[in-house]
């Protein structure tokens, strides 16, 4: 890759965030991978409905969290509100773990951790992203968005396979012990990063969550890319059922090749994050173009016969959907005033995690009543209504013309 591709590092400040986000990202899917295996192979009998309920208590907060967590970043010191989280992370995951390893773990106590974990992350997600901005500035946000994708995607990659192994090896609870010990590397990191270049409360005095509403819903830009947001993330970011019940129903693999498929799919995101930080700038038509390609990957993979070539399918997959997440979330920030990030970025947040206790529940049934190719074909309908809603917007607001030049097919906007 060129320097561009990785000159966000060249800060010292990010640069250290970047190191204790990976270690603890690593450890987030090692948690993940685990807590889904638990669900569906030892508390349960393979019930993809109760995997579902897990995902909605866990995504749930962000949607009724929403008034206070975008508020929060924007008024308060980012730096204290992630040394608050992280530590909180750091206590559920090892009781979790203590819990397991003591042979005393039942489905309602991961019901309940998933809860408490949901309304701390929901707190925790909208201040670390609009943190990096202060790391960086706006110049560099776009390839500081990639790369974090890119940490965040190499440990799904990486986790995942450490998991299959403690599974196979030591159990369970090692898993979410080994999730608590990765969160001291982000405090770490925090310790050293003691001061941010400015504080978020000095450009956000005044108004609260009614007001950063009152200015989404004046910008049609934004609110088409939150519709997208809420098709896509409610019913096709839904990966750990999809693959879960893939394996687990119809190729009848156990845990070692269950990690595998996730590690799979990670290689298409690990890509796509990094062509998403080779880019200047982001640009709504790969907006659109990532979209459509999610919805015809989902749909590939609910039609591969072989364990093989549904890996390959989640690799298709796994490129659009993290150009996709990308897009949205380098659109929204440097589209939107520094004064209301915060707020924007909770509301991405809570529509793209917080729809999963709509979506999550629905595509279990699915699976379970239907079959887990039906429920992927849920996950390809919502990246092509996504798509739909943006070509709706273009038309509308930004004038999309398409002709036919030289046997070419051309499109053209007017500026945003």
């Amino acid at each position: 890759m060129s320097e561009g591709t990785f000159r966000s590092l060249r800060n010292p400040g990010y640069r250290t965030w970047f190191a204790g986000s990976l270690v603890s990202n690593i450890g987030t899917w090692v948690q993940r991978t685990a807590q889904d295996w638990l669900v569906l192979t030892q508390l349960t009998p393979h019930n993809a409905t109760a995997l579902g309920v897990v995902m909605a208590l866990q995504f749930g907060p962000h949607i009724v969290l929403l008034p206070f967590t975008g508020s929060a970043a924007d008024r308060f010191d980012r730096r204290r509100i992630l040394v608050a989280t992280q530590s909180a992370m750091f206590v559920l995951a090892l009781v979790l773990g203590l819990l397991t390893l003591a042979g005393v773990v039942r489905l309602w106590h991961v019901y309940a951790f998933a809860l408490l974990l949901g309304c701390v992350t929901a707190f925790d997600a909208p201040a670390s992203q609009t943190f990096v901005s202060e790391l960086v500035g706006d110049k560099d946000l776009s390839n500081a968005v990639g790369l974090n994708s890119a940490s965040f995607n190499v440990a799904r990659m990486v986790g995942p396979a450490i998991a299959g192994v403690l599974l196979a090896t030591l159990g369970t609870g090692w898993a979410f012990t080994a999730n608590a010990a990765s969160y001291l590397a982000v405090l770490a990191a925090l310790r050293r990063l003691r001061a941010t270049p400015r504080r978020a409360g000095a450009h956000a005095a005044r108004g609260g969550f009614v007001d950063g509403l009152r200015y989404v819903r004046g910008r049609p830009d934004l609110m088409a890319i939150l519709w997208m947001l809420f098709l896509i993330g409610t019913f096709g970011l839904n990966f750990t059922i999809f693959i879960s019940t893939m394996a687990v129903s119809v190729f009848h693999e156990g845990a070692r090749r269950y990690g595998l498929l996730m590690s799979i799919m990670a290689i298409g995101t690990i890509s796509g994050s990094l062509l998403a930080a080779r880019r200047q700038q982001p640009r709504i038509e790969i907006l659109l173009s990532s979209a459509t390609v999610f919805g015809l990957g989902c749909a590939l993979a609910a039609l591969m016969p072989t364990y093989g070539s549904f890996g390959a399918a989640l690799m298709v997959i796994g490129v659009s959907a993290l150009t996709f997440a990308n897009s949205t979330n380098s659109l929204l920030q440097l589209g939107t005033e520094p004064a209301m990030r915060g707020r924007v970025m909770a509301m991405r947040l809570a529509i793209a995690l917080g729809g999963t206790p709509i979506g999550a529940p629905i595509v279990g049934w699915v699976a379970d009543a239907a079959g887990p190719r039906w429920a992927l074909g849920v996950g390809a309908a919502s990246g092509f209504a996504a798509a739909a809603v943006l070509l709706h917007y273009l038309a509308r607001h930004r004038r999309l013309r398409v002709r036919l030049e030289a046997g070419r097919l051309r499109v053209s906007l007017d500026p945003a």
